[in-house]
């Protein structure tokens, strides 16, 4: 009988906020593997050191990581790593453990060690076994190294993936201490020059810049020109002409001009200070390791996870032959990549910075963080170069309406697109409270619901959560689809620019099949998806989603550490989501929840009955030594008769008062305060692209068979894997969508649900039957259902 694989895992380098997340998955994965599990304290260091340092770990050993920020299992420097003694001592050491493959999370330095570990280890074998420190049985078994890599790094500074672990956790810190600082900055009008992490990864100064709306960024990749200080205050002083009463300027810790010379922030404070110049109040923040603090974010807790699991399945498929692979995602799947071509890449980087190539250091980064870095200068730049106006006739009058319920970035997505309007000489017009202010209040006086935007008040837009233009669920149907189009034709919209969740999209369905009937509806319309449920079809992201994933999984720490203080408790928390079970899936990744019901698997009595029988077997088996609770999951909608009370309260019955339950509803606090970082982000990049697909319809000759003729006259944007894609609506509403249920035919989350069970503990249980409809249900109740 062969023995049990033995799988160790390690964190080292700096730490970023999502390691424990790594370490717990890799633990319950290799034990649901049927693998015993190891930790390496301390990095390379308890690898060379050995002893206590190298620990088994059992199940219930990473109950409670999640929600802790750094690496409980410790990193440090290992300069005995470095020499080959040192690494014949971990060598020895993994040998005498009975490891033979090792999961590491760090940076490229530090995956880049383990693969030369690896590729020396038959050599270090048959040194100990020369120098007679170990017999050649006992290295019989080991003869080959396993490891995998996953990247934790708050730079999101390696090739290969789209984010590392802890690097969105990192952005948030980093806009969280910005917008603390632009009320102090306004309040005084002051200028405030903010130092950021990134030596050679310029991805968090921009990233930051974007979601603040800084006046002013410096990165690496794309320095300014040799005449960077008189740009930087011109822009800065038509800012303050135009009512600024604050500066922002943020600057990555590696910032060059183009010939190389670094750029500090005391240089910055001096330009902005000069008395001779701007003369502005200014004050400088190094925010330093405070980036590098507190829980991970929701997008942090999954992508660990997620790829923690990956790696396990990586090590145990691996053969000799096998290169070292690390765990990425790229387009929203998690993947093995060669590690040292992506080091090699990585490197290209800080290689092309050093040369003075800036054009290929932009081009090796990702397509994201090109667009961004557009959208930047897009927007900060708003008003101050006149290159980018259109030629008269090309420019349009468009619509800017919200559908639907309030979601995080909607505000940033308006002040983006506003931005962009004025820059290129377009007349933004904001329609308020969606089509019911539209069709009900357009002519109010003194303020009608249509009126033009005020852009010294939109642009402190960027981190100000729900819809400061007002939103609504009512349809243009419901509102009269005539009075509508009469309208559009009475204000001369040439375009309309939504935003908003399911209502809209299906606003935009409306209005597009109410074109034949109504000529003024043959203009362009595009729809930018927001909404905490994530149910728009053609798209795998929408605004707010991330936001309520964070406000959740942040609302659940606090009721675990309720549960925790108990001890014997579980709790039964409601999420919203409507009938898509998005929300709940990926929180309960976050939080580690011992079970999820969702809409679209359903909730059965049967199933119930095993979820307490497992929860009883549990507690029985818990003497009081755990210091974590239970929480179970449940979307609003995925009963009809199970809702979080009645489940709260079946398990409290069937408890027999050897454990308790308590239900919380969280309600409307999941739709968030501040945005996140990434719904800023997203919006800005997205909401641009919105009036550029827009512009493909300018007025002109034969413009309304040109827009009743081509169906991506009415799309909606996604995100779909790493590309931004617009699709037609036509061809949604047809192919993609499930109107009963208002969400998506098929959605790539849905396998996320058993990775929540699997690391939950949660044993196999009979799945609901789904309900019959129609005349099936109908022959059913007679007993005439064929055979």
């Amino acid at each position: 009988m062969t023995s049990k694989k033995k799988i160790a895992v390690m964190t080292s380098g700096g730490d970023s906020p999502g390691m424990n997340a790594v370490v717990r998955a890799v633990v319950r994965m290799a034990h649901h593997m049927d693998c015993d599990a190891y930790c390496v304290y301390e990095g390379y260091e308890g690898l060379v050191q050995g002893g206590n340092l190298i620990r088994k770990m059992p199940w219930d050993a990473v109950r409670g990581w999640l929600s802790e920020g750094g690496t409980l299992i410790g990193t440090a420097r290992c300069l005995a790593f470095y020499e080959r003694p040192g690494r014949l001592k971990a060598a020895k050491n993994m040998i005498i453990n009975g490891i033979d493959a090792l999961i590491i999370c760090g940076g490229d330095g530090s995956l880049t060690g383990a693969d030369k570990f690896r590729d020396e280890w038959p050599g270090l074998l048959k040194e100990l076994v020369d120098a007679k420190e170990l017999d050649a049985k006992d290295i019989e078994p080991y003869k080959h190294l396993n490891i995998v890599g996953l990247v934790g790094s708050i730079d999101n500074d390696m090739s290969g993936t789209d984010a590392t672990i802890g690097c969105y956790s990192a952005l948030a810190r980093i806009c969280e201490m910005v917008d603390y600082i632009e009320a102090t900055a306004s309040s005084h009008s002051r200028a405030f020059v903010i130092e950021v992490m990134g030596r050679h990864c310029g991805w968090l100064a921009l990233m930051a810049g974007v979601a603040t709306g800084a006046d002013f960024v410096f990165i690496p990749e794309k320095p300014w020109g040799d005449n960077w200080q008189q740009e930087m205050c011109d822009l800065v002083e038509k800012h303050r002409n135009l009512g600024k009463r604050k500066t922002i300027v943020i600057i990555a810790e590696g910032a060059i001009d183009r010939n190389s010379n670094k750029i500090t922030p005391v240089m910055v404070h001096d330009l902005l200070a000069d008395k001779q110049g701007l003369a502005l109040d200014t004050r400088i923040t190094t925010l330093g390791h405070v980036q590098r603090g507190g829980t991970a974010v929701a997008y942090d807790r999954m992508l660990a996870t997620l790829q923690g699991v990956e790696a396990v399945k990586a090590v145990l498929e691996a053969t000799p032959e096998t290169p070292t692979c690390f765990i990425a995602i790229n387009e929203n799947k998690i993947t093995r990549v060669p590690l040292m071509e992506a080091v090699k890449e990585t490197k290209e980087v800080a290689t092309a910075i050093k040369a003075q190539d800036f054009n290929k250091a932009m081009g090796l980064r990702d397509t994201e963080f090109t667009d961004q870095y557009k959208s930047f200068m897009m927007t900060s730049g708003m008003a101050v170069d006149q290159s980018d106006l259109l030629p008269e006739k090309q420019r349009m009058k468009i619509g800017f309406v919200n559908v639907g319920a309030p979601a995080g970035g909607m505000n940033a997505a308006l002040r983006a697109a506003v931005a962009y309007c004025r820059s290129r000489g377009h007349e933004p017009l904001a329609v308020h409270n969606g089509f019911a202010g539209f069709a009900r209040h357009h002519g109010d006086k003194p303020l009608g619901a249509v009126r033009p935007f005020n852009w010294l008040e939109v642009d402190g837009w960027a981190s100000k959560g729900g819809s400061e233009i007002g939103t609504n669920r009512e349809l243009p149907g419901e509102s009269g689809m005539e009075h509508i189009a009469n309208l559009i034709e009475k204000y001369e919209f040439d375009a309309l620019f939504l935003v908003g969740g399911f209502e809209a999209y299906h606003a935009v369905s409306q209005l597009r099949k109410a074109r034949t009937d109504f000529p003024s509806l043959c203009i362009p319309m595009c729809l930018l998806p927001a909404t905490i449920s994530n149910n728009i079809p053609g798209t795998e992201y929408s605004l707010g989603s991330d936001t309520c994933l964070n406000e959740l999984v942040h609302y659940c720490d606090k009721i675990k550490q309720s549960a925790s203080a108990t001890r014997r408790r579980v709790f039964v928390i409601e999420t919203q989501g409507g009938r898509s079970g998005y929300v709940a899936t990926l929180a309960g990744l976050g939080v580690g929840a011992s079970a999820v019901y969702t809409p679209e698997e359903g909730i059965s009595l049967d199933m119930l009955a095993s979820d307490v029988r497992h929860l009883t077997d549990v507690f029985n088996h818990d003497r009081g030594q755990s210091r974590a609770g239970r929480l179970i999951l449940v979307n609003e909608k995925a009963s009809k008769v199970y809702n979080a009370k009645l489940i709260a309260d079946i398990i409290r019955v069937e408890a027999h008062d050897r454990f308790e339950s308590r239900d919380s509803i969280p309600g409307h606090v999941q739709q968030g305060g501040v945005p996140s970082p990434m719904d800023r982000c997203r919006a800005v990049r997205l909401a641009i692209k919105c009036i550029q697909h827009l512009e493909n319809f300018a007025p002109g000759a034969h413009h309304y068979n040109k827009v009743k003729n081509d169906s991506m006259s009415a799309c909606v944007i996604g995100i779909k894997g790493a590309s931004v894609v617009f699709t037609p609506m036509d061809e949604l509403e047809e192919k993609d969508t499930d109107w009963s249920n208002r969400r998506p035919k098929a959605a790539y989350w849905v396998g996320m649900k058993d990775v929540v069970d699997i690391l939950g503990g949660r044993p196999s249980y009979p799945k609901p039957q789904h309900s019959l409809h129609g005349l099936k249900a109908k022959d059913a109740k007679r007993g005439l259902i064929p055979e």
